[in-house]
């Protein structure tokens, strides 16, 4: 595979920016540069939007059969080209290749659920106080959408906010990652084939400050979803608001698991540290906070040490690695910070804690122990495969502690009892919550957080309300 140089796809066109900047992509196993992408410029900026507003009266006007239709026939060629674009994915952002194929195959799903949805945009018909009076609800796209994803998941989250935008009858413009610019790109490049008009869907990549400064108060937009971090999450909702934009908000978490000691505890080890350890732990929805009842907590941590030390880290180029390097440097310094601190409160380090090597920037598997909550790690997403276990005796402490952050993305839980799963039910404040198994992520699903960790969601039927206008209509006669 040779790794491609991505540009701009603007109005139906790919072309570089029109000030030629481009911008470096480096391989996470080895911080070498290989290849390129087009930095979107203010001038890049107004084409798009310009392509964005013009095409939204037709994208509107079609049939959600003709856009449900166009989608599934882009789902094809996805699935089509997976091991092609994964070989891109593995290379710029590091992970295995059959996570990065997963990921892929995944996002053709997304789109194919999304087409669905396309064609159940109902309204409602509302039973009249007065004779001869018909009262309706009717929803229609709300406008073009400005969208800004992460390089952790580089297909995932474009997919799901190109494909809502979309099936609702909205025009976009995503801003996807500039560290992981190819496999977005062969992503659009199928919905262009399939046959999307030219301008619903553009591409840029830049600077995400300027890129998001610049379209989210721009009259022409009129929705906003972005995936990334609480902070900046916070300042572009907070830039949305003053300028009347519709927002949805992914945001980071600090997801807890609760481990009761009527767990089947083998079954929650291999599950979780299969889900930690993925992606090298650079995921939003990552168990990190493990609480362990004390009854079985040195034997889940006797299990959970084997599995960690078990992964096998390598590049995405070696069939046999487990877990790929960190996706850029800037990872490696704030985990040895977050490690350094927990063991400086009276943590205790069972295993990894390091760097591997000089090239790359590859990080072992990392378990603590006995962890004091005011440590960074215990109030801070690691991002990153470190994983901290503490034991709780009662259960309410351990529904306290799952509930002392302001994040409420996920959270998980193992019990055999259905008292404590009703508990968990009631209590636990998370978007997601997953009880004796991991079911997050599906298409199907909803996706998103409370609190610190977002607004809205992108999964699931709730969806595709936020990109739906609904207006009230009513006549006589």
């Amino acid at each position: 595979m040779t790794y491609p140089d991505t540009n701009l796809f603007i109005d139906g066109h790919w072309r570089p920016a029109l000030s030629g900047e481009r911008l470096p992509v480096l391989d996470p196993a080895t911080g070498a540069e290989i290849g390129s992408v087009a930095k979107a410029g203010r001038a890049d900026l107004d084409a798009a939007l310009a392509a964005a507003e013009a095409s939204f009266a037709a994208w509107k006007k079609t049939s959600p059969l003709l856009r449900a239709q166009t989608m599934r026939k882009a789902a094809d060629l996805l699935r089509a080209r997976a091991d092609e674009i994964a070989a891109m994915m593995s290379a710029e952002q590091g992970k295995p290749l059959p996570q990065a194929k997963g990921e892929t195959l995944a996002g053709a799903d997304i789109i194919d659920w999304f087409a669905e949805e396309a064609r159940r945009t109902y309204g409602q018909v509302i039973p009249a106080r007065v004779p001869g009076v018909t009262q309706l609800t009717v929803k229609e796209a709300i406008g073009p959408v400005a969208a800004f994803t992460p390089w952790n998941f580089p297909i995932n989250q474009v997919v799901r906010k190109v494909s809502l935008a979309l099936a609702a009858g909205c025009t976009i413009i995503i801003k996807a990652p500039e560290e992981t610019p190819a496999s977005p790109a062969a992503l659009i490049r199928c919905f262009a084939e399939a046959g999307i008009p030219a301008g619903v869907l553009n591409l840029v990549y830049g600077d995400p400050a300027e890129i998001s400064a610049y379209l989210i108060p721009h009259p022409v937009i009129q929705k906003i979803s972005f995936t990334g971090s609480t902070a900046i999450g916070k300042r572009l909702a907070a830039l949305a608001g003053q300028h009347m934009k519709r927002a949805t908000m992914e945001l980071g978490g600090h997801a807890p698991v609760l481990i009761f000691d009527d767990a089947d505890v083998d079954a929650a080890v291999a599950a979780l540290a299969g889900s930690k350890f993925r992606n090298a732990g650079q995921v939003c929805i990552s168990p990190t906070r493990f609480l362990v009842q004390e009854p079985v907590a040195e034997r889940f941590t006797e299990g959970f040490l084997a599995m960690a030390r078990a992964v096998r880290v390598g590049p995405w180029s070696q069939a046999s690695s487990d877990m790929g390097p960190l996706a850029n440097a800037r990872r490696i310094p704030a985990l040895e910070r977050m490690i350094e601190d927990a063991l400086a409160k009276g943590g205790q380090l069972r295993c990894g804690g390091r760097r591997i090597g000089n090239e790359g920037w590859f990080f072992e598997p990392t378990v603590l122990t006995d962890v004091p909550p005011d440590a960074e790690i215990m109030n801070e997403e690691p991002f990153g495969p470190v994983v901290v276990i503490n034991r709780f005796r009662e259960d309410d402490e351990a529904f306290s502690e799952a509930n002392r952050l302001p994040y409420g993305l996920a959270a998980y839980a193992w019990s055999r009892s259905s008292a404590r799963v009703q508990r968990l039910q009631d209590e636990i404040r998370a978007g997601m919550l997953t009880i004796n198994h991991i079911g997050l992520s599906l298409p199907e699903v909803p996706f998103g957080g409370i609190g610190d960790s977002g607004v809205g969601t992108e999964g699931g039927s709730e969806a595709i309300e936020a990109y739906l206008q609904p207006r009230f209509v009513t006549r006589l006669g």
